[in-house]
């Protein structure tokens, strides 16, 4: 017995991966997260499929729809937004599942920060730059443990993608400039990435909370914060090795001259 959990991607229905959509295409009993995934992809769904809409369940409910499902030997999926192993809420679901000796294959989906740097044409990691992304939200209703304060983190000055933290960007801002970062450090917005109504802002850590305002981004937002993201970035001097002319690796020999 066995339940498939699919990311079905940021948003537009051609960004699931191939294995994910035939998956859903294949399955008997589709659950998925209404608020979030498109319903033009569980259109996708084969005709006669049970289709359930999940916003409106809480865990043991929709856990209880899969076990009973499964049971009768259908082919269940539950389809995620962006990918499940980013602030899906995936464990609690198969921990329950491992209960009933239940097995869970996830299949990964773009997630919504890639998307996102996609969208403004941004790479994250810029040679000589920042190497690094952290990938975390803001403290609200849910905290945060100790160690991962968004002040502390950001003190590491690299690229921050911010998840589930569009109603806070008061607190955001002040824990960046706690952590040292300049006003002007640039900051890109993406309203539903890769959906219809996607929208992209840019600004600076001074203006974020002010700009998001105006332009009601309010939820489902990407807040990609760091100097990776300068619009002038392609302007400056930074290059990889990996195709310097100059540098050897395992597939080219450098050469000089």
């Amino acid at each position: 017995m066995k339940i498939y959990i699919i990311g079905a991607g940021p948003g537009a229905p051609d960004l699931i991966t191939v294995r994910g959509l035939k998956l859903l295409q294949e399955a008997d009993v589709v659950m998925y997260a209404d608020s979030l995934v498109s319903e033009e992809l569980i259109d996708q769904a084969k005709p006669g499929s049970e289709v359930l809409k999940t916003a409106g369940m809480h865990l043991e409910e929709m856990v209880e729809i899969m076990e009973n499902r499964v049971r009768e030997g259908k082919k269940v999926v539950r389809v995620h937004t962006g990918d499940p192993a980013v602030y899906g809420a995936i464990m609690e679901q198969m921990v329950l599942l491992k209960e009933k000796s239940i097995d869970v294959e996830i299949v990964p989906g773009v997630s919504s920060v890639f998307a996102s740097a996609a969208a403004v044409g941004a790479e994250l990691t810029i040679p000589d730059l920042t190497q690094t992304v952290i990938l975390t939200r803001a403290e609200g209703r849910t905290p945060v443990p100790e160690h991962e304060k968004l002040r502390d983190l950001a003190k590491h000055h690299c690229t921050v993608a911010l998840f589930l933290s569009a109603t806070l960007t008061k607190k955001v801002v002040k824990e960046f400039l706690d952590a040292g970062w300049s006003k002007e450090t640039p900051v890109a917005v993406v309203y539903k990435a890769t959906w219809p109504d996607q929208k992209i802002l840019r600004t600076t850590l001074e203006h974020l909370d002010e700009q998001m305002k105006v332009n009601g981004m309010r939820k489902q937002a990407m807040i990609l914060a760091g100097w990776a993201l300068d619009e002038n970035i392609h302007k400056k001097d930074y290059r990889s090795k990996l195709y310097d002319k100059e540098f050897t690796h395992g597939f080219r020999k450098g050469v000089t001259g």
